[in-house]
């Protein structure tokens, strides 16, 4: 079977590209490296990830993961890849993974092939701030609900929201409090 997008590959070329090449986005048939993390935004990913982690196993909303592409797939033909993108870590309701399990047991064997509810962006000294902000822009084109862009130097996050104009900005040390109350408020959950 062949794609009708030019920008799509097979879920099997994308596994063995991305494991022959390294990290990389699929943005509008463009193959875009990862930037690397340094040390302190890497750790400030991991701390972030494990208070959103502890909060979201306690109960039971679902999964967080780190550092996983997920993959958007062509309407057409599901087993076609026409976009990824690898947020610092994303989380995805325990509804909407069951589904993916029911239909797809070997899920776990596979980047994503869902989009995630909420997605998080920790900037590092190596990113670019226009092409982080056009990340953002595309997670929420492709359906995620929420983006976290977190900002180290400033201490800061700004929050975006899917069919909101406005964005909300808060300081580091609101971070675990606004976690929890995403995970307990937000209509994604």
């Amino acid at each position: 079977m062949v794609a009708t997008d030019i920008h799509a590959m097979t879920l099997e070329q994308f596994m063995e590209s991305y494991s022959d090449d390294g990290p990389f986005e699929w943005i509008d048939g463009e193959r875009i490296p990862v930037s690397p993390q340094v040390a302190h935004s890497g750790r400030v990913a991991f701390r972030l990830g494990r208070i959103l982690s502890q909060y979201v196993e306690a109960n039971r909303l679902g999964e967080v993961f780190a550092e996983v592409p997920f993959v958007k797939a062509c309407e057409e033909h599901q087993n076609w890849v026409k976009g990824s993108r690898q947020p610092d870590l994303m989380f995805v309701r325990a509804e909407r993974l069951a589904a993916l399990a029911a239909v797809d047991p070997q899920w776990e064997r596979k980047p994503l092939t869902i989009v995630p509810d909420l997605t998080v962006e920790v900037v590092s000294p190596t990113d670019r701030l226009g092409r982080v902000t056009h990340k953002i822009d595309l997670y929420i084109q492709d359906g995620v609900s929420e983006v976290w862009l977190v900002e180290p130097e400033s201490q800061t996050v700004t929050i975006t929201r899917s069919g909101s104009n406005l964005q909300t900005r808060i300081g580091a040390r609101d971070i675990p409090s606004v976690g929890a109350m995403y995970c307990r408020d937000s209509c994604c959950l």
